[in-house]
């Protein structure tokens, strides 16, 4: 779960792909955030167009299937 301290600095936004798509481990990030691994909830902040966490970055346990990330809070990199 991310963390906040003043929701003025939050801004909903439309649901669009980019919310709902999940990612692999070393896949190339569509847009700078925080991402949750769906299985263990880890969180990660990834960068547009690098690649996400490696498969070694954490091991998952059998119950917690494939590591897939999902955005959950999207960045504002262009300061608009």
């Amino acid at each position: 779960m991310a963390w906040y301290t003043e929701a003025a600095h939050l801004q909903a936004e439309k649901v669009t792909q980019v919310w709902t798509d999940t990612h692999g481990p070393a896949e190339k990030v569509q847009a700078s955030g925080i991402y949750r691994c769906k299985g263990c909830k880890r969180e990660v902040t990834c960068n547009k167009n690098d690649p996400f966490p490696p498969q070694s970055h954490h091991q998952h346990a059998p119950h917690e299937g494939d590591i897939r990330w999902k955005l959950i809070v999207r960045t504002n990199t262009d300061g608009i």
